[in-house]
């Protein structure tokens, strides 16, 4: 039998009463910690990555049913948020109102990590019942720096996925409980200008203006976005210069790339990383490259698609599918397992100091995950 809403609820704000933002090792540690024993508790097999670089460990929690030595069903869960130790206490109190809960990082996305393990737990109940197990194993890979770009779990992502038949992210839904059949590509580059350095009011013209050249770049930049081929460019952040009596010799700028597909993302790469300058006597080098590849929608993606459709259907709510401009997880595997994103919960607001998700939602989404693990073989 399926738990309540007010059981999921209940369980859900365990964890979201553990902060857990990305460089709090010792916060994310402790939510791992309580994953642990809830899997155990159900006869799950945990194991423990350490964490790196100063990141928290990842957590790899296998289903009691299946040979796990076998392909199966991964499920990716990532426990940091972006919100600051004490935003609980202060900015962003755990309440309800209406059909809303808040809570930092409710919705990105501890509740569809709880979901998944509740899935995972409600399926063992059902198999201790009598019901038989199904055809697949299921393993949840909850991991510790997807906000930052999954620089520690990136390998580990891409480990798991290779012994897996699907996958399934749990990222809030979009949009009203859309899921997720495609995400852009994102890439981040870093444009680096040096000039000539000379006092602005003696020599002036001796000087060649890193900051003139950085605007230049900026506007070079910022012209490359295509919103008829969904491709984006953001200058997000940008330095340079020593003082306002001289002629700076460095500047610098932080960009965001977004392109729909890998042949875009080879175009706007090459492009970008081959800017020159437009000003004599100064240098320009500009370094990074993709941080995630682009989520294609394929036709086994498709499919899979189709046949959650059905189970939502069956369960008594609509599932539509959408492209988000966003990075996740499942940027990384998508093109070689058949992927879904944005099982978890409907909510809104994320990243922001009015994080919810709308508890109406959690249950449904919930049954959604443990259908697709019995039905998919």
């Amino acid at each position: 039998m399926d738990p309540s809403t007010d059981d999921l609820l209940t369980g859900l704000l365990r964890w979201v009463r553990i902060e857990t933002h990305t460089p709090d090792v010792t916060g994310i540690n402790s939510l791992m910690d309580l994953v642990t024993q809830e899997a155990e508790a159900f006869g799950a097999t945990c194991e423990r990555f350490p964490g790196a670089t100063g990141y928290g460990d990842h957590l790899l929690v296998r289903s009691p049913w299946g040979d796990h030595s076998q392909p199966g069903i991964l499920f990716l869960s990532h426990l940091d948020t972006v919100h600051p130790k004490g935003t609980i206490d202060k900015d962003l109190p755990i309440r309800i109102e209406g059909d809303a809960c808040y809570g930092p990082g409710i919705c990105d996305m501890k509740g569809g990590a709880y979901n998944g393990l509740a899935a995972m737990r409600t399926i063992t109940a059902a198999i201790a019942g009598g019901a038989p197990a199904p055809a697949l194993p299921m393993r949840i890979l909850f991991t510790s720096d997807e906000e930052v770009g999954s620089p520690t779990s990136r390998g580990l992502i891409e480990e798991q996925a290779k012994t897996a038949k699907y996958a399934l992210v749990t990222e809030p839904a979009r949009n009203g409980g859309h899921i997720v059949t495609a995400r852009k590509g994102v890439g981040r580059f870093t444009l680096r200008v040096e000039g000539r350095p000379a006092h602005a009011g003696a020599r002036h013209w001796q000087g060649r203006s890193a900051v003139t050249e950085l605007a230049h770049q900026v506007i070079a930049l910022e012209a490359m976005t295509d919103y008829d081929r969904d491709i984006t460019i953001n200058v997000g952040q940008i330095t340079g210069g020593s003082g306002t009596n001289v002629v700076p010799q460095h500047a610098s700028a932080e960009i965001d790339l977004r392109v729909p597909s890998v042949a875009a993302a080879e175009e706007m790469v090459a492009r970008i990383t081959g800017l020159t300058p437009k000003t004599p006597d100064v240098t320009v080098t500009v370094t990074g490259g993709m941080n995630r590849p682009p989520f294609e929608k394929t036709p086994a993606i498709t499919a899979l698609f189709d046949h959650a459709a059905e189970l939502a259907a069956e369960i008594g709510f609509e599932l539509i599918d959408e492209t988000t401009g966003g990075g996740s997880d499942a940027n990384f595997i998508a093109a070689k397992v058949p992927t879904l994103d944005g099982l978890g919960p409907d909510g809104d607001h994320v990243h922001t100091l009015n994080e919810h998700i709308y508890i109406s939602s959690l249950l449904p989404r919930m049954q959604l995950m443990r259908r697709l693990v019995e039905t998919l073989d």
